[in-house]
């Protein structure tokens, strides 16, 4: 039998969670500042849980791009959404794993005692992550503030003028090859670009899928899936207990009702003909296997057993346990496989006794290497201690509405996501036990185990 727990006063439970829909950055939510999309999700949450803003002791939420008008953003969607001024709030940054972050913090304090009612969660727009000035650029720009001749000044703006001309004409040239100290550098790719061994996500990707065997027709055919599980998803109606419409400004006429990620059209000739991104000559990564790059935001409302029974409400799942952990940046996608085995130790189960899993969809390659190093015997000897395999898991529990291959990746919120996903399913099966887990770039992986408070 599933080893149950009993309840405890302090047990941490997941009330309900919300999210706007999902769309690839450039996209229909490119002009939406994170705080806005924060503030979509939260009030809706607030609304559906009939939640007095009064009883909550604090907002925590993930986000990795960190607006420079909203740095601590948490606090600007607390107030936005309704949340009185003397509750605190604060921002946190755990990559890809930051609204799953924002839960674990919220989790700490609640099993402590120290507080009662927490909204955690994650925003992120990746269509407004800036693009950085390189340091030559930002000199030349420090130089003209603090000049105090006219002649200084046109000195200064020269060498903006020529080193622009200059990269102009690099880009027009030679793009492939066009580097120069004035180009400006793309946000978003230097924060998917780990700092210690100096390659980017989809190369630590390319690294698993020649270390695992994978085959680009094994990556494909689990990227289809997510596209047919997520469509299936969304025609189910299962989706949109968790989607709130998110209408857009200036406006207001015009909605979004779903992710617009996943493909109804998609299918395997076409992926099958997508070339290779990160390595042109033999890799097997594409941009059809990958996981798009995407806006949106997610949150949750947890609280303690003895104040979700003192105010009326009736939980959907329970926190049994959470971990993270650490292994090398370059094989990052295999974070799933170090931090799954402590969070089910520190739960008392096994990985048979899970039997429904969202493991996020960094890449095909990075999900399908997770689970073979979970059913090895070998990796668990020589890279986790134990002595035999942490156990197995079957396509038929993982991602059953689709990943985020099809529904997509907004980093700072995907860690809330998948909590709201997984316990929302956990609840429409009554499956008791369940897994949300993730990949973090720069070598670390989280994962959190929830047990059906249904049953």
């Amino acid at each position: 039998m599933p080893s149950s727990s009993p309840k405890s006063a302090r047990d941490v439970v997941l009330i309900d969670g919300s999210r706007t829909p999902f769309a690839k950055a450039g996209t229909q939510l490119k002009n939406i500042h994170p705080a806005l999309l924060g503030q979509v999700a939260l009030k809706d949450l607030i609304q559906k849980t009939n939640l007095d803003v009064n009883s909550v002791d604090e907002v925590i939420i993930g986000n990795t791009g960190n607006p420079p008008d909203s740095v601590n953003i948490s606090r600007v969607v607390a107030l936005q959404s309704g949340i009185p001024q003397k509750t605190s709030a604060y921002t946190v940054h755990r990559n890809c794993a930051s609204a799953m972050e924002s839960i674990s913090n919220g989790y700490e304090k609640i099993k402590s005692g120290t507080m009662d009612v927490v909204l955690a969660g994650g925003t992120e727009s990746m269509s407004q992550i800036p693009w950085l000035m390189p340091k030559k650029i930002q000199n030349i720009l420090d130089q003209l503030v603090s000049s105090r001749t006219t002649g200084q000044r046109l000195g200064n703006l020269w060498q903006l003028f020529r080193g622009n001309m200059k990269t102009i004409s690099e880009l027009m040239l030679t793009p492939p090859m066009a580097k120069t100290a004035f180009k400006p550098l793309n946000g978003v790719m230097e924060g998917l670009t780990d700092p210690f061994v100096g390659i980017n996500m989809g190369q630590t990707a390319e690294i698993l899928a020649k270390e695992w065997g994978l085959s680009r027709l094994e990556q494909d055919e689990f990227s289809l899936r997510s596209h047919q599980l997520a469509v299936r998803a969304q025609k189910e109606g299962k989706l949109k207990t968790e989607i709130t419409p998110f209408f857009l400004p200036p406006d207001y006429k015009e909605v979004i009702m779903e992710d617009k990620g996943p493909r109804e059209s998609q299918n395997l000739e076409a992926l099958t003909k997508l070339k290779p991104f990160f390595d042109k000559m033999t890799g097997t990564i594409t941009a059809g296997n990958s996981c798009p790059i995407t806006d949106g935001a997610a949150m949750i409302l947890m609280m303690s057993r003895e104040k979700a029974e003192s105010l009326g409400y009736k939980p959907i799942a329970r926190i049994r346990s959470y971990g993270f952990a650490g292994l090398e940046p370059e094989r990052m996608g295999l974070g799933p496989a170090y931090s799954t085995p402590l969070a089910l130790k520190r739960a008392g189960l096994s990985l048979n006794e899970i039997k429904l899993v969202e493991l996020n969809e960094a890449f095909a390659a990075q999900v399908l290497s997770c689970i073979k190093a979970l059913g090895s015997d070998e990796f668990a000897k020589n890279k986790l201690g134990l002595s035999q395999k942490v156990g197995e898991l079957s396509m038929d529990q993982i991602n059953v509405n689709g990943g985020a291959i099809a529904i997509g990746h907004p980093v700072g919120a995907t860690g809330t996501r998948l909590v709201v996903t997984l316990m929302k399913e956990m609840q429409r099966r009554q499956v008791q036990f369940g897994l949300a887990t993730l990949c973090i770039g720069g070598g670390q992986g989280g994962s959190m185990i929830l047990e059906n408070e249904g049953n």
